[in-house]
């Protein structure tokens, strides 16, 4: 079966399916209005064309719109480039963590954008009414405010605004189909380069990093740190209302499922703990080393139809060529993905 073009929400629907089945009946009706409204964006984004963008000249180029609790894109203009900080908390956020991505994939791989080509990074917030997540829709950011309860403003997180900005970069560049190992890998680069905007804005080596994602969101009285834990899946939370983090850390288990297009927000934790080992082992910043591996491999070597073991083949072949052949970044990135179980093809 074809898959269908994707929104891509940092909120992965097995999350919102569990609220929807043990929450109150306020929660379940903010759970199940974020599902429906994600399905309506995605039909408007199988409409879209192709965007193009003229080459920025190496600059940031930001707008932020305020949808006013609605559904119509992109909204009011609140600010652009050269105005002044809003006062509103959700629309500043989105504008420093537009930039933070930027910062990241403009001066550690000189890409110039999500598009290498100078796309506009502009952002919608306010999007809908307690709307329970934060998506790329293929053109531009939309962030929701969250329902107060469990989830809070989509744009506290960097990480998470880095994440879905990544969708926009892997778009232009390995397209990786949005199914099965394939969609987890796209999943997993968003989390890794998420992450490293993050990082790099902390000024964290690796070895220091909490490497959780979207650890803002959860609000007091849930039971969890944060989404997603790339350097132990599967722990992030574990709370009455959400379930159980479902997130394997090795191949051995593996979820084949029907659902979330072949568990693409499960089985991204087999490569997020890979990166993370691997980063650590290199030791340092990981958007040094590690993420110029992992970020050449999404540019230059990866297929659309990608496994995991073409990602570690792609990473080490990466490692050699840039490190050396037996050097200490070649070895860490062998043993991260060793650790997952999964083996490179040389």
């Amino acid at each position: 079966m074809k898959p269908r073009v994707p929104i891509h929400c940092i909120i992965p629907p097995h999350m919102l399916r569990e609220i929807s089945a043990r929450g109150d009946a306020d929660l379940r009706a903010a759970a199940l209005a974020t599902l429906a409204l994600s399905e309506q964006m995605r039909g408007r984004r199988m409409l879209m064309g192709p965007l193009h963008a003229a080459p920025s000249g190496g600059r940031k180029r930001r707008t932020i719109f305020d949808a006013g609790s609605g559904t119509d894109l992109p909204g009011r203009r609140l600010r652009g480039e050269g105005d002044e900080p809003t006062g509103d908390a959700a629309a500043d956020e989105a504008w420093d963590g537009a930039g933070a991505t930027w910062d990241l994939f403009f001066e550690e791989f000189q890409r110039d954008s999500v598009d290498g080509r100078g796309l506009r990074l502009d952002a919608t917030v306010h999007f809908g009414r307690e709307y329970d997540n934060a998506f790329w829709n293929g053109s531009q950011m939309v962030y929701g405010d969250g329902d107060g309860r469990l989830f809070d403003r989509f744009t506290r997180s960097v990480d998470v605004i880095g994440h879905e900005l990544t969708h926009g970069v892997t778009q232009y560049e390995a397209k990786l189909d949005y199914e099965g190992q394939s969609g987890a890998l796209n999943e997993h680069f968003s989390d890794v380069f998420g992450s490293l905007v993050k990082q790099r804005q902390a000024g964290q080596a690796a070895q220091d990093a909490d490497w959780l994602v979207g650890a803002g969101l959860l609000l007091p009285g849930v039971r969890g740190k944060a989404l997603r834990s790339m350097k132990e899946p599967g722990t992030a939370y574990d709370d009455p209302l959400l379930g159980a983090d479902p997130q394997p850390g090795h191949m051995k288990n593996y979820q084949d499922v029907a659902w979330d297009n072949g568990g693409v927000h499960i089985n991204s934790g087999i490569p997020n703990r890979a990166f993370c080992l691997a980063a650590i082992g290199i030791g340092g910043p990981a958007w040094l080393a590690a993420g110029r591996i992992w970020y050449v491999a999404l540019c230059e070597r990866l297929p659309h139809r990608s496994t995991f073991r073409a990602a570690a083949t792609a990473t080490l072949s990466v490692a050699g060529e840039i490190y050396g052949s037996g050097s200490r970044e070649q070895n860490a990135v062998r043993h991260g993905w060793g650790e997952v179980g999964v083996s490179p093809a040389n």
